[in-house]
């Protein structure tokens, strides 16, 4: 237990930098994967290859759910209980985890090869992108299970107090495949082939290399006989927890979809491509905020589990700062150097001029965006995972669906652009999405107050009976 004990001894803020940093880091070279093969495609292949790949970006967001699913849930779980210095129920968790991501990844793969198209059809591949689509999903699919197993482990393994490991696994994996991206695309002219094999073989390897951080002897977590016996209240456990980004991801995955054919509607094939684009900007800029709460995350479970309510506010007051801030200087690159970024992934000037409306549009809220994300991960950490699915998911279904269908008619009959329309209307979800999550935030403060002691907290009996 020496790994966490800290968790509840040293100083807040050398704390959180402790474990953020790492996480932030993971967060970045986990967005290469996609950073990287897009720049790549923009620049050897061409445009209608990266409007394929953002085809298939609500497929793999609905394979990245399943990892959420477990991992974020497993994680999340594995912090609360080593608070209650329970290490042989922690490894239970571990393995209980990996039964559900195998599980998980062979429905998955299944149903993926088994309806491919009739799949990227459905998230808006046309005649001229459905072929490089399908190109890459029948090389990436198999792989996406190590993807899955590879979040799933790195964040237990951050959470078991081994914060930094678990950042140079993740950075192993981002520099092989940026290094895999220049061989098959650059040099052996592979297209969107090779960025599938690159971020395929990737993933393996650093899904293989997390699996021996639980097999070593150095480490106190590990893989042993009884954590493998399947626990129906530890699945019930992970999985309701874990439902937040579940559903945040497979919403997203539904909301993409449904954007991708407003915007062949109102802009083609191009204004798909400058929305990947875009959205992969927004996404590398919400992952560095994801990786300061999965920094949060660890402590705040550990000293929630514990009963440390001052120590849980500090951690949350300042890992709020850091998330708003880095959300702040998200928004600022989008409005004032839009085109630099644009230019980053593709030569198109057509794309490049459709792109940056949008890049301000979706990203000027990014502050607001940190706010809301924040308090969600926050409400997994304290065990509110009702609470938590509320936050994601409102800003996507409860605001976005209905409002893409209405505002940029509005515009259109104001005598603007449909498409100027659609992303005015992601920047009026944000502002809809964070002022919920600011009410739901009121309801909980109470688990700052020193003394305070939820009613989970008394009882073992929510979490599983303790064994020994």
């Amino acid at each position: 237990m020496d790994n966490t004990k800290e968790l509840e001894t040293r100083p807040v803020g050398s704390l959180l930098w402790q474990y953020a940093l790492p996480a932030v880091i993971t967060q970045v070279v986990a967005s290469v994967y996609n950073i990287v093969d897009r720049v790549f495609l923009g620049q050897y292949v061409g445009a209608l290859a990266i409007a394929g790949l953002a085809i298939t970006m609500p497929i793999m967001n609905i394979i990245h759910a399943l990892g959420s699913l477990v991992g974020a849930g497993s994680s999340a779980r594995m912090s609360i209980v080593l608070g209650r210095k329970d290490v042989r129920w922690a490894e239970k968790i571990l393995g209980n985890s990996l039964l559900l991501t195998f599980f998980f990844g062979a429905i998955f793969l299944t149903g993926g090869y088994c309806f491919m198209d009739d799949i990227l059809h459905l998230f808006g591949a046309s005649g001229e992108t459905v072929g490089y689509a399908r190109e890459y999903m029948l090389i990436v699919l198999p792989g996406m299970f190590f993807t899955t197993l590879s979040f799933n482990l790195t964040g237990l393994i951050r959470a078991s107090g081994y914060p930094t490991k678990s950042m140079w696994i993740m950075a192993g994996g981002a520099i092989l495949n940026i290094f895999l991206d220049a061989l098959f695309i650059m040099l052996l002219d592979w297209g969107i082939a090779g960025a599938a094999w690159a971020t395929t073989i990737s993933m393996t390897s650093t899904s293989v290399a997390a699996v021996l951080h639980f097999v070593h002897p150095k480490s106190f977590i590990r893989f042993r006989r009884h954590a493998w016996a399947p626990k129906l209240y530890i699945f019930r456990n992970i999985l309701l927890i874990g439902m937040s980004p579940f559903l945040m991801n497979l919403a997203a995955s539904l909301v993409v979809a449904l954007l991708n054919s407003q915007l062949i509607h109102y802009g083609g094939d191009l204004a798909v491509g400058a929305y990947g684009i875009v959205n992969t900007f927004g996404a590398f800029m919400v992952m560095l905020i994801f990786g300061i709460c999965q920094g949060m995350q660890p402590i705040a479970g550990y000293n929630y589990g514990a009963g440390h309510n001052r120590r849980l506010r500090d951690v949350y007051v300042l890992a709020m700062k850091w998330a708003v801030a880095v959300g702040t200087l998200g928004a600022l690159l989008a409005m004032i150097v839009p085109r630099l970024i644009l230019q980053a992934f593709t030569t198109s000037g057509e794309l490049i001029d459709i792109g940056v409306p949008a890049m301000r549009y979706l990203n000027v809220m990014m502050p607001l965006i940190a706010f809301t994300i924040t308090n969600s991960q926050f409400f997994q950490s304290i065990d509110k995972p009702w609470i938590s699915i509320v936050t994601s998911l409102s800003r996507q279904l409860l605001f976005l669906i209905p409002l893409m269908y209405i505002i940029p008619g509005l515009f259109e009959v104001a005598g603007g652009k449909g498409l100027t329309g659609m992303w005015a209307t992601c920047t009026i979800c944000d502002v809809l999405g964070t002022l919920l999550a600011a009410a739901l935030l009121m309801t909980q403060l109470k688990v700052f107050r020193p003394g305070y002691v939820p009613p989970e907290r008394k009882p073992r009996k929510e979490l599983g009976p303790k064994e020994s």
